[in-house]
């Protein structure tokens, strides 16, 4: 039986797990995935929701080639399909986190600063429901980076002022901090605040509140020979609980405490429905000392992004 949770203080039921859809068209546009691998795991994951649960789905205005909204082009594609699946979904879309003067078609006209202005928030809710079609419209409009041109409180005004016309039901945020989080959460309730968690990334900020990933730093040669010691470590913990290494990571995720919701990315059936079911593994106070001992032991070499690139431009923990 899945697993299930209330999200935040909503009376939405969703599972344990969330399918995150980044990777199904942030990819090569050369070897892009076929409509009907794409709409098979999606659907796996929503048919395994029992009676009343929605599957909530992350998207981003962004995830396609060059920042282009192929992601949500597909989502489009896959509810006109299934228009019945539409409310069987709670959708969480991101919109282009790094914009200022301008947007053409997934190309930033103008610097790279987050941009939190009421012209700009409207563009993005209008562009993205609209490239959703119509059948399906977005649940939560979550903020991708904490605004550099205006307030946080004036930026959560706008986003107020928006969900009161319909545009979406809930405000999420991402890379906050938790001082930011507390500043939003005065002006209006957020239902989910979107950061890195795992096994590679557990950061001290964290506890408060083709493939791309090889041109990331952790995951150059040298770097990703010494972190692979650690998933070795914890292959053999996972053999030991009859799970897979991604499994256990997955369990380790929702170990962090109730309210922390698991979001893996796939674009393959049988991995959707694995990181599902790692929703229903329990880990006893013996198996979280023994992953804690190999964190410890094996910490991670290479930063979340490219190590020669200046982080304070990716305005993370806003």
């Amino acid at each position: 039986m899945v697993k299930t949770m209330k999200l935040g203080s909503t009376d939405v039921t969703i599972g344990r797990v969330v399918h995150g859809l980044m990777m199904m068209t942030w990819r090569d546009p050369n070897f892009p995935l076929p409509d009907e691998e794409a709409f098979a795991t999606i659907k796996s994951g929503i048919d395994a929701m029992p009676a009343g649960v929605k599957m909530m789905l992350n998207s981003g205005e962004f995830y396609g080639p060059n920042g282009s909204s192929a992601n949500l082009e597909l989502l489009a594609r896959f509810f006109k399909k299934y228009p019945d699946y539409a409310s069987k979904t709670f959708l969480s879309v991101k919109p282009y986190p790094m914009l200022s003067a301008g947007w053409q078609g997934g190309n930033v006209a103008g610097g790279m600063t987050p941009d939190g202005s009421p012209e700009n928030l409207r563009r993005s809710v209008m562009f993205i429901n609209e490239k959703l079609g119509g059948i399906k419209k977005m649940d939560l409009f979550e903020s991708a980076r904490i605004p550099q041109n205006v307030s946080l409180e004036d930026m959560m005004k706008t986003l107020v002022e928006l969900k009161k016309e319909g545009h979406f039901q809930y405000i999420g945020l991402s890379e906050c901090s938790a001082s930011s989080l507390r500043k939003a959460h005065a002006v209006h309730p957020i239902t989910i605040v979107e950061i890195e968690v795992n096994s590679w990334s557990y950061e001290e900020e964290t506890k408060k509140a083709g493939d791309m990933r090889r041109s990331l730093s952790r995951f150059e040669e040298e770097n990703f020979k010494h972190n692979m010691a650690l998933v070795d470590s914890v292959k053999v913990i996972a053999d030991k609980k009859g799970v897979t290494p991604a499994q256990l990571a997955i369990a380790w995720v929702i170990s962090r405490g109730p309210h922390v919701v698991p979001m893996p990315g796939s674009s393959n059936k049988k991995r959707n429905l694995e990181n599902i079911a790692a929703g229903d593994i329990v880990l006893n106070q013996a198996d979280l000392a023994e992953i804690d001992e190999v964190l410890a032991k094996t910490p991670i070499k290479g930063g979340r992004y490219t190590d020669s690139q200046d982080t304070t431009k990716l305005h993370l923990w806003g």
